[in-house]
């Protein structure tokens, strides 16, 4: 068994530590108080809403898929069974983007080449993230007095930085000569053959711009609907505070969940709620007992994955196809 990484544990004992901390703060009692208290039919309707976003993210890695040559493409009912599988995995493995390589690996065992597998989990990642970088530069306009925020200002660099890097890589070619510049001094051959093969699958969907348009109008959707499911577990706590507010404070506290110092945003989402609804007068307990909800609302919706795990696994795969020079390029799976 692998045993955990120093990064990991560190990062599980920081979310550990900022959610106690916070708890603490906000007076457990009155967390309690509020959260037993909270309304039956606005929470109904933010679970609905989180059904409708997983579907519209399965949707984006469907049209993500459509580049793959027709032969290579699984039949849509396992592509949505792997979606909904990786994102229940993903809520129990030690990192944001662990759900990510399940899935690249589940399409792999479906006869996709492994790199274009990871190709298009990387670019859905990635539109997911710019539409979010995007949503929260919007939200400046509404709360201007964040933007100078030490920690809003290194959200907004780290993701923009990052959105940038990918755009290069992906269309343009003096960054893409670069990119294999450096995977040509990669001491193992394996290691080179994985590289080039990665960079050439990423660099095919600069030929689909609609397609890139189409995923990132998704994403943008998608934040749209958790800004609202927010909204709606406000009013179930009695938050008395508008969904302009929700607007202005959801995506910059995304993007605070992003930083990688703690396991799948905790602790970071506690101390982020708290902290921007406290600039709107949201008392402690209330803006805690809304932050453990919001997680937990993520959880009930990665649920239906597990019902699916349970009934066959993460992915039988074609186990009567030979793997293609193109998978072997990338390695065993």
């Amino acid at each position: 068994m692998k045993r955990p990484s120093v990064g990991g544990l560190l990062r599980l004992l920081v979310a550990a530590g900022l959610t106690a901390l916070v708890f603490w703060k906000s007076d457990p009692a009155q967390v309690w108080e509020v959260a037993s208290h909270a309304r039956a039919a606005p929470l109904l309707v933010a679970v609905l809403l989180v059904i409708v976003d997983r579907t519209l993210m399965a949707y984006r890695w469907l049209v993500l898929l459509r580049p793959l040559p027709h032969g290579r493409r699984p039949p849509l009912v396992e592509i949505i069974r792997v979606f909904f599988v990786s994102t229940f995995m993903g809520t129990f493995l030690p990192a944001s983007v662990g759900g990510d390589a399940v899935r690249a690996f589940a399409l792999a065992k479906l006869d996709v080449p492994a790199a274009d597998a990871v190709a298009s989990v990387f670019m859905d990642r990635v539109l997911g993230v710019l539409s979010l970088l995007l949503m929260a530069l919007a939200s400046l306009f509404i709360v201007r007095s964040l933007a100078a925020n030490v920690l809003v200002q290194l959200s907004l660099l780290v993701t923009a930085a990052g959105c940038l890097a990918v755009a290069l890589l992906v269309f343009s070619d003096g960054a893409a000569a670069v990119a294999r510049r450096l995977i040509a001094v990669v001491p193992v051959a394996r290691g080179r053959r994985v590289g080039h093969a990665l960079l050439a699958s990423v660099q095919r969907y600069a030929g689909h711009h609609g397609a890139l348009a189409n995923v990132l109008l998704g994403s943008i959707g998608v934040q749209v609907l958790r800004v609202v499911q927010a909204y709606f577990l406000g009013r179930a706590l009695g938050i008395p505070t508008g969904l302009g507010l929700y607007f202005a404070f959801i995506p910059l506290i995304l993007l605070v969940m992003l930083l990688p110092v703690t396991i799948n945003g905790l602790g970071t989402s506690q101390a982020a709620f708290v902290w921007f609804f406290g600039q709107a007068g949201v008392g402690r307990p209330e803006a805690f007992a809304l932050s453990v909800l919001f997680v937990a609302l993520g959880i009930v919706g990665n649920l239906p994955g597990g019902l699916l795990y349970a009934w066959r696994g993460i992915s039988h795969g074609r186990q009567d196809a030979e793997p293609a020079d193109g998978d072997r390029a990338v390695g065993d799976r």
